[in-house]
């Protein structure tokens, strides 16, 4: 699931992510978030997290709020990543129009442990599920935002309270794999919004790609179709 301008802006396309890494059968779902502004997938702002539960046995729901000041990515009304627009960011930060895409695609060459696993397919087709979609925000044909931008600035969900904050610190701390933030081989500068705090960095150095969430599950033979849905997007300016 993805807001994306790639279709309009094939060099400098601004794009914010939820992708569905797949899993080892018996093993956790794997999710990622990515942040890119003007084209900027060659430094892009990659963050993976284990998932508490199995995205196929049931719906959950995704959210991304995307405001000219920050961005804040949810899952089951749970942050687990803000990203606030700093000033050394620039064109990084995405501020143009944006398509909201549902889609499934074959990832093999990295997504599943860094694509050690690649997809079979034996078990096609596979279908994504989706319900209870909803889109908040101003449309780009719009010549006045104010009703909009204010639902948007007032809403619960774009308010960063004590207990949000703590929710989140526990999420990352628990189910985060990796994060540009702390990644000093791809990225020895780093980049001007990262400021987490030391408790969560030590935690993300301790337990790393390391970390397991749910216990195995037996083999089984049966298929099973994938169902990462019921997303709601809360966007800027959405086409």
């Amino acid at each position: 699931m993805q807001l994306s301008n790639g279709d309009v802006y094939d060099k400098t396309h601004d794009e914010l992510d939820f992708e569905f890494l797949g899993n080892r059968r018996g093993r956790e779902w794997r999710i990622q978030t990515n942040v890119y502004g003007n084209g900027s997938t060659d430094h892009g702002r990659e963050e993976r997290y284990l998932l508490p539960f199995d995205p196929s046995e049931a719906f959950h729901q995704y959210s991304i709020l995307w405001t000219a000041n920050h961005i804040i990515f949810y899952i089951d009304n749970v942050p687990i990543r803000e990203v606030i627009r700093a000033e050394g960011m620039g064109l990084d930060y995405p501020s143009k129009p944006m398509y909201l895409y549902a889609t499934i695609w074959d990832g093999s060459a990295w997504a599943t442990e860094n694509g050690k696993y690649k997809v079979s397919y034996k078990y096609s087709p596979f279908i994504a599920e989706f319900t209870d979609l909803v889109l908040v925000g101003c449309q780009a044909s719009a010549t006045d935002c104010t009703g909009p931008d204010f639902e948007l600035a007032t809403a619960d969900y774009n308010i960063m309270t004590l207990p949000k904050r703590s929710a989140m610190r526990r999420y990352r701390e628990r189910y985060m794999t990796y994060t540009v933030c702390y990644d000093i081989i791809r990225y020895p500068t780093t980049f001007p919004e990262c400021e987490h705090d030391s408790a969560e960095r030590q935690t993300f150095w301790d337990w790393g790609e390391s970390k397991i969430v749910m216990p195995p599950k037996p083999r089984s033979r049966s298929k099973r179709r994938v169902r990462p849905a019921r997303n709601v997007y809360v966007g800027q300016r959405v086409f």
